[in-house]
């Protein structure tokens, strides 16, 4: 092997060849973009690019290919290392979540799968199991965060998944097992592992759902949520009753959703949990039972009294919510027995990787702030009808959020607004209608693409997208039916009742 074919091989690894062709082909073109479109064009393209990393998480992380392109824009003058680290400032909280709850929610997991494996036991009827996880997300996430709440439903999932993939791999529980492998999967279990991927799949997707559904509905729900809050001086109440005539019909409307999708089984819904796997599940459940001692039994006493405390500092906002992160690993670990190095360090391995990813993303963010991309379509917006300004705001936060980040493009659109408010351009009526606007508008119609909204972009990155095969396009078309109505009723809930 020559050199040149070592470094061809060792460039992202495994992916496909075509997939490394195209990494390369953007690094080459984009210089010579900036030098001759501008840096306007190449900004809008460099998106798209960063788009595609993303789409094919699969093929390969979006860390490395995704970072290279953030790497190249600052070389080449699209934004600057002061920039970025401006924009890692400004969403230190979030950083902080993931690195923090993400890990907490992981030594929960003993108690979070005894408690959704005695809810797939119990409620049998698959339209009621989806109803319920997303209502479950929709609750949590008014009152917690969207990424918390996801990392809940990773964990369910993936604990779930490891249960009968072990014993379809001729295994017993207490057998030690690489549930990424399907190496060993026998022969009389592919299939059915082919359905229970597809009921896990529906399963998490009405979950991620519910999480936008009910985190727009608070101040809390969302990181916008509480920086539009602040810019308009609203409280807790306030901010939930002036949401509440868009958001409690769109939150109506996408429960009915939920068990429309389950009913008529479109968009890759209505998988059935296979018989063979609920008997696993139900003998699982019962051997955990009997083998429980005392001291199982007081390690999940501990991880529910944590999550109520963790419930509670979160609602009331005790602390910001990565610090409360950061105090749930120690009350777990520390009443739980955890106290070697190794042990903690499993818990980040899930984080870690997306919050590096996260940072590559504010790096593109910073070129779409460096640059203005988005600064043309808001001054047209506010040169309309006043009349007609916050549909308008709606559909364009909403397209925008589902192109970009939708925290980003509610801190530009907020900024904006509140500069004219400053002005004397718009009256206090108005800017509380665009306000409302923008924050529905960011929510909504984000569910549509996995970058949108971080709390899809983490279910698409996190260990059990691929054991279910939940793949870029695969979300976004199941998201496809929720984005239509939620986007719908949003739209004739802000121009009909505000």
């Amino acid at each position: 092997m020559t050199t040149s074919q070592a470094l061809i091989k060792n460039f992202l690894g495994s992916s496909p060849v075509w997939y490394k062709q195209a990494i390369v082909l953007f690094l080459l073109l984009n210089p010579i973009l900036m030098f001759t479109v501008g840096p306007a064009v190449t900004g809008w393209i460099l998106i798209f690019q960063f788009i595609f990393t993303l789409a094919l998480a699969l093929k390969c992380y979006p860390l490395q290919p995704g970072g290279l392109l953030a790497i190249e824009a600052i070389i080449i003058g699209l934004a600057s290392p002061e920039s970025v680290y401006h924009e890692v400032e400004a969403n230190l909280q979030v950083i902080l979540l993931l690195m923090f709850m993400v890990a907490g929610i992981y030594f929960m997991k003993d108690m979070l799968l005894w408690v959704f494996t005695k809810l797939l036991l119990k409620v049998r009827s698959k339209m009621i199991l989806s109803l319920t996880f997303s209502l479950f997300a929709a609750f949590l996430s008014a009152f917690l965060d969207a990424l918390t709440v996801t990392a809940v439903l990773i964990s369910v999932g993936v604990g779930f998944y490891a249960v009968y993939h072990k014993v379809a791999s001729g295994k017993q529980f207490d057998h030690q097992h690489d549930h990424g492998d399907d190496g060993g999967v026998q022969e009389d279990h592919q299939q059915t592992l082919a359905h229970f991927r597809a009921f896990l799949r529906s399963l998490l997707m009405h979950g991620a759902v519910g999480t936008a559904l009910g985190g727009v509905c608070t101040l809390v729900g969302e990181p916008q949520n509480l920086l539009i809050a602040e810019k308009a001086g609203w409280d807790f109440l306030q901010f939930f009753t002036l949401m509440a005539p868009v958001t409690m019909p769109v939150l109506i409307a996408g429960l009915t959703t939920c068990v429309l999708l389950e009913k008529i089984k479109w968009f890759d819904y209505g998988a059935e949990i296979p018989p063979s796997v609920l008997k696993i599940l139900q003998d699982y459940s019962s051997e955990q039972d009997k083998k429980q001692t005392k001291r199982d039994k007081m390690v999940l006493m501990i991880q529910f009294g944590v999550a109520l405390f963790l419930v509670i500092a979160l609602a009331l906002h005790l602390a910001e919510v990565g610090l409360i992160g950061l105090t749930i690993i120690i009350l777990l670990t520390a009443f739980n027995g955890i106290v070697e190095e190794h042990q903690i360090g499993k818990a980040f391995e899930e984080a870690l990787p997306f919050t590096a990813l996260l940072v590559v993303f504010f790096a593109v963010v910073s070129v779409i702030h460096e640059q203005h991309l988005f600064q043309p379509i808001i001054a047209a917006v506010l040169e309309m009808d006043k009349a007609a300004q916050p549909g308008i705001f709606f559909i364009a936060n909403g397209v925008l959020s589902a192109i970009s980040d939708n925290v980003f493009v509610a801190t530009v659109y907020i900024n904006e607004v509140a500069a004219a408010l400053n002005n004397g351009t718009i009256d206090r009526e108005h800017f509380d209608l665009l306000a409302i606007a923008i924050n529905t508008g960011t929510n909504l119609p984000s569910v549509a693409t996995p970058n949108g909204q971080a709390a899809f972009l983490f279910l698409l990155t996190s260990a059990v997208a691929p054991l279910i095969r939940l793949s870029y396009g695969k979300m976004v078309w199941m998201a496809l039916p929720y984005t239509i109505v939620m986007s719908t009723v949003g739209y004739i809930s802000v121009t009909t009742f505000l």
